[in-house]
């Protein structure tokens, strides 16, 4: 039959559960930093941010090159500009501080420095 237990051991053995117990515990978080987090590892962030830097490029360059261009993904403070081809790439490139400073004027919120072109599709 086995044998009870002492009561050091007793003792003992409540102080490493009461331990294990205080790890597991977190501290309370405000639910603005939850939610922040949760629409960021969603990308729900990123698609309000594609939708807003749609309509200032737009405003930005006009309408005849926006139809041949759009924002695409922004990081580091580059917004990367995908474009039809290299002629659109070229006038762009030209007008790249101009479009630049009207896109921090709209958007001052995003913090753009640079912006980088490459050729792809559309979509």
């Amino acid at each position: 039959m086995a044998q009870e237990p002492s009561e050091q051991q007793q003792i003992q053995w409540l102080a490493e559960d009461v331990k294990r117990r205080e790890h597991r515990q977190r501290t309370p978080q405000r639910v603005g930093q939850v939610v922040s987090r949760l629409m960021a590892r969603r990308g729900y962030g990123a698609e309000k941010a594609a939708a807003l830097s749609q309509q200032a490029w737009q405003a930005a360059v006009g309408q005849a090159l926006a139809m041949h261009s759009r924002p695409g993904r922004s990081c580091g403070g580059v917004l990367e500009v995908i474009v039809a081809n290299s002629m659109i790439m070229q006038e762009l490139t030209f007008q790249k501080q101009a479009i630049l400073e009207q896109l921090k004027q709209q958007l001052p919120e995003m913090k753009w420095h640079d912006l980088r072109f490459r050729v792809g599709q559309l979509q």
